[in-house]
């Protein structure tokens, strides 16, 4: 099976949005998708408002998606085409204690897309691309630390470049994106060449 990542430097860069367009563009693969969201304390990671991405135990929590309405992030990758879609919602720092579960749904999986950053210390996924947006000034932890890992960057196209994402991924193939279109074909290129048809069912 393969196993994709897709990171991003902070929220709102369009990591969903790339997940979403491979996934579309790649329906041979028939993928399971996975969400994680990490929180802290009952306090939306998103917005820093209280929110049911909290599970009741404060630890974690997986469910299955099955609406196609596209109204949120795990349905649009339905409705992109996702054989199966996982939320996984963690507390901050608890990640480890979904890693079971998540293993034991990946082993039952042909292919698999995920988004986050984190996975990254737990998985080795065939392919890990992050997102940067030069506009937005957050960058994760959890993005610096893994930047090292990445196969290639997604770069928002900007008229001035800001050095801070160029040079931590110096020496890495880098794809400029022109949002509101966060896929293009040369991504989706890049992406097929390193996920080897064999592995189709």
């Amino acid at each position: 099976m393969a196993v994709i990542v897709i990171g991003g430097q902070s929220r709102s860069v369009g990591k969903t949005s790339v997940v979403a367009g491979l996934i579309a563009a790649l329906p041979e693969f028939r993928w399971a998708a996975f969400k994680i969201t990490q929180y802290g304390h009952g306090i939306c990671s998103r917005d820093g408002s209280a929110c049911d991405c909290a599970s009741a135990d404060h630890a974690w929590a997986i469910s299955e998606e099955n609406n196609r309405s596209g109204d949120s992030d795990t349905s649009r990758f339905l409705q992109a085409g996702a054989h199966r879609v996982w939320w996984v919602r963690t507390e901050q720092g608890r990640l480890a204690e979904a890693i079971p579960s998540i293993r034991r749904k990946l082993e039952d999986a042909e292919n698999a897309i995920l988004e986050s950053n984190s996975i990254v210390k737990f998985i080795r996924p065939d392919l890990y691309l992050t997102v940067f947006d030069p506009a937005n000034a957050d960058f994760k932890k959890s993005a610096q630390e893994f930047l090292d890992r990445a196969d290639a960057v997604i770069l928002h196209r900007k008229e001035s470049q800001p050095d801070m994402p160029l040079k931590a991924a110096k020496g890495k193939p880098i794809f400029y994106i022109d949002p509101p279109r966060y896929l293009n074909a040369d991504v989706v290129a890049f992406v097929r060449g390193k996920l080897p048809t064999a592995i189709v069912k």
